[in-house]
């Protein structure tokens, strides 16, 4: 397990946008599954939708590639020191639960494919072993 000032060595992210509270699980270059508690003190619940809170599902999705991300770093022999990835697509993306505070959101994504800087990985995000979003993710590392 990776707590939050291990995770922060790997990321650029910093909150409120670290979307990712702990590494649960990793299998360098194949798997990472994570955690991200959802808090009311959150600052996205003061506008998305006040009196009835829900997490929005680009932040879950974000949420899965910062959990990618891990795949990725984990895969590469000599990480940049400045290592960062970017969004290059997204494909077959499905909401199925509304995630509220007090919710954990388990979050899981797993190696599919690469083609030349481009990684492939498919993403899950649960809520007590409920799927609340899935996604392919593409992902490429910036230096």
């Amino acid at each position: 397990m990776l707590d939050l000032e291990a995770i922060k060595k790997v990321l650029p992210h910093r909150y409120p946008f670290l979307l990712v509270d702990r590494i649960l699980e990793i299998q360098p270059g194949q798997y990472c599954k994570a955690l991200k508690n959802i808090s009311a003190g959150d600052p996205v619940f003061e506008g998305h939708f006040p009196g009835n809170p829900v997490m929005p599902g680009v932040l879950m999705v974000e949420a899965l590639a910062q959990t990618a991300g891990f795949v990725i770093h984990s895969s590469l022999e000599n990480p940049p020191e400045n290592f960062q990835v970017l969004f290059g697509g997204l494909d077959n993306v499905r909401f199925k639960k509304q995630v509220v505070p007090g919710d954990q959101l388990i979050l899981e994504t797993t190696f599919k494919n690469k083609k030349r800087n481009l990684w492939i990985l498919e993403g899950k995000a649960t809520v007590d072993s409920k799927i609340a979003v899935i996604a392919e993710i593409k992902l490429a590392i910036i230096e």
